[in-house]
């Protein structure tokens, strides 16, 4: 990930890790809690009435960009862990593989609550709206 300064280190110069731009945060790499490589953020949703971060897409599964799945992650189920340089999504691969995704040429309504609150519960987080 050298193409954020924003990481920090002695030579960066810039807002720091409680700040980041969006467009820098596209390819990062996921992690479990376990270090377990989950996959990558594909967009960063955000809640335009609101101006909040709704959720992360993120890739997981295929081979080189095929067959891969999307998932909405809530963006309160992420923590950036700036010593590796990767977010954190504390659920078992297992239970990524489980959870509601949809295809890149068919995204689901995101705006939609049911939806929404079907995604939050998966990821065991409070809704943003709330």
């Amino acid at each position: 990930m050298t193409k954020k300064a924003t990481m920090g280190g002695p030579a960066a110069a810039g807002p720091g890790t409680d700040l980041l731009g969006a467009s820098t945060l596209n390819g990062d790499m996921v992690c479990n809690a376990d270090g377990e490589d989950l996959g990558e953020i594909r967009e960063i949703m955000l809640d335009t009435e609101t101006g909040r971060v709704a959720y992360a897409v993120m890739s997981f599964g295929g081979f080189l960009g095929m067959g891969d799945k999307l998932f909405a992650v809530p963006w309160a189920a992420l923590k950036l862990n700036p010593d590796t340089q990767r977010f954190v999504l504390d659920v078992e691969r297992e239970r990524l593989e489980r959870a509601p995704g949809f295809d890149k040429s068919k995204w689901p309504m995101m705006a939609d609550l049911t939806w929404a609150a079907e995604i939050h519960s998966y990821y065991r987080t409070q809704p943003y709206w709330q």
